[in-house]
């Protein structure tokens, strides 16, 4: 890990033109490093994301953070943004992948890219990480219980994903609780048999004891030695896909 790294708020053009917010950490090394795009989840674009975004600078990799509300409600507290779009059946899947689409092109563009990029994404970001790897040309995704990837979510945007996971373009890494519901190891199984099926590089593991949001270090459902574990296999995993030239 290293503690020479730069975080700051910055505005960059989207898919549709308009420019929206987001939160950089970057390494200050000289060398090439690969890049990460985090989904925040479902509750905003909070200080736990941004948390989350310094920790993959810390360890070596630029990261941003798009927030996803800022269209729907610029200029207002991540509770309250969170609610707003909620409401309105949440964030459409055309403007996730243009996001994410945006986001990875910022960090190819920073001068110490190594123009490698992997996405990653926790409760409704872990869905929206396999969608944006279905959608775009990307080198690892994470999906950290991301539900309604196999079945679709009543009166939502989230849609079920079995019709495009054929194009998955990357290895993909699952990190799931067996005490989940949203998705269950029922729905998790058969993600693995989808994957399976479709001739797919993906590595699945699943916690004893934990539930969904296991990672969330400010909620209860925060599991801390699972979440260490769990957060070695995305070292691992990072190291293995995002290191390098491409």
């Amino acid at each position: 890990m290293t503690s020479n790294l730069r975080a700051e708020t910055v505005h960059f053009d989207s898919y549709d033109g308009k420019s929206v917010e987001a939160y950089v950490a970057l390494t200050e090394s000289d060398d090439k490093v690969g890049g990460v795009v985090l989904i925040h989840h479902m509750p905003g674009y909070d200080e736990a994301s941004k948390e989350m975004v310094r920790k993959f600078a810390a360890n070596g990799y630029d990261s941003v953070c798009v927030n996803l509300y800022h269209r729907q409600a610029p200029d207002v507290s991540s509770d309250d943004a969170a609610a707003a779009v909620r409401a309105l059946g949440g964030v459409t899947d055309e403007q996730l992948v243009g996001d994410v689409r945006a986001a990875a092109a910022y960090l190819r563009a920073l001068p110490n890219s190594n123009q490698k990029v992997g996405v990653i994404g926790f409760c409704s970001g872990g869905r929206q990480s396999v969608l944006a790897a279905c959608s775009l040309d990307l080198d690892a995704a994470v999906d950290c219980y991301g539900a309604f990837v196999v079945e679709s979510r009543p009166e939502s945007t989230m849609t079920s994903l079995v019709d495009i996971l054929p194009d998955l373009s990357c290895p993909l890494l699952g990190l799931f609780g067996l005490e989940d519901e949203y998705p269950s190891p029922d729905q998790t199984e058969t993600l693995r048999q989808l994957l399976t099926k479709g001739g797919k590089e993906f590595t699945f593991h699943e916690y004893e004891g934990a539930g969904h949001g296991f990672f969330a270090v400010d909620r209860p459902s925060y599991r801390p030695e699972v979440a260490t574990e769990a957060w070695g296999e995305i070292w691992k995993f990072y190291a293995q896909h995002l290191s390098g030239k491409k």
